[in-house]
Formats: structure tokens, sequence, C-alpha cells
């Protein structure tokens, strides 16, 4: 059972993600089925419904990812948690080369696994959103480009 989100706490998290899935970083308005609010650490695993816990998700990432936490990692054969846009940054943890993200840590490729950041169709849209500059937008780039401001 899922805690009733209000619709303030919806805005607040919009908000937050100046409207991108703080996943995979697409724009709300260009994916056909929206983003939605999604718990960080689900409330199966003791997550709650406030805030600090709660991330804008495209659908695609959101039901991908379900009330999973993580997956075992190829490069260490450990399990290793997924990426938390709530403690990590996005640009320590992947980067955008064209239509892929690419990982940079054990975080980053079992995210990019899990929720299929460059599954075929997702792939596909994130180029032909780039064929009219809408992906990357400039905020994601911002995002992107993150690690190298530090």
């Amino acid at each position: 059972m899922t805690s009733y989100v209000s619709a303030e706490l919806r805005r607040r998290v919009r908000e937050r993600a100046a409207r991108l899935c703080e996943y995979c970083l697409i724009q709300e308005e260009d994916t056909f089925f929206g983003c939605q609010v999604d718990h960080v650490t689900s409330e199966k695993h003791g997550g709650r419904t406030e805030l600090n816990n709660l991330a804008l998700a495209c659908t695609f990432c959101n039901r991908n990812k379900g009330t999973d936490l993580g997956s075992i990692a190829a490069a260490t054969g450990k399990l290793t948690r997924f990426f938390n846009p709530r403690e990590d940054r996005w640009s320590d943890n992947f980067r955008i080369d064209g239509p892929l993200i690419v990982s940079r840590t054990a975080i980053g490729e079992v995210t990019i696994k899990i929720l299929g950041f460059n599954s075929k169709e997702r792939v596909l849209e994130r180029s032909a959103l780039a064929e009219i500059n809408r992906y990357p937008s400039e905020v994601a780039l911002r995002l992107a480009d993150d690690r190298d401001a530090s």
C-alpha cells in the first residue's frame, strides 16, 4: 500500500526536479507518459512519504525501479545500491554520450541496467528529442556537467 502524496508535496517534488526525471534527466513534457512521484526508498523498505525521500521519475524509470534498492554490479559482483537523487550527484555516477547514458561508477552501472536507461526504445526516444534540440535540456546539461564545476 502506498501512502497518499498530497498535491502540495507533488508540486514541491516537481519544482525541485525542474520537471526532469531525476534518474534519466528527460523532461517531463517530452515523455509520452509524463513523470510520477517516486519513493527513493520504497515504503516496503521503510521509506517515508516525505520530501527528502521523494523524487520525480519518468514512468519508465519508476516502473523499472519498482521497490528495488539495488542490483549486482558486473564489475564487482557485489550488491550495489541504486543512484539516490537525494544523496548523490548525477554527474558523479553518469555521463551523457549522445543518446546514451554511460556509467562512471558501480552505482551508475546498476541504475542504468535495472532502470533500462539504454533500452532500444529509450535511446530512440532520446535520439529523436536530440534532433529537435530537446535532449539533453539546458537543465540536464548543467546536472550532467556538475562534476566538473566542483
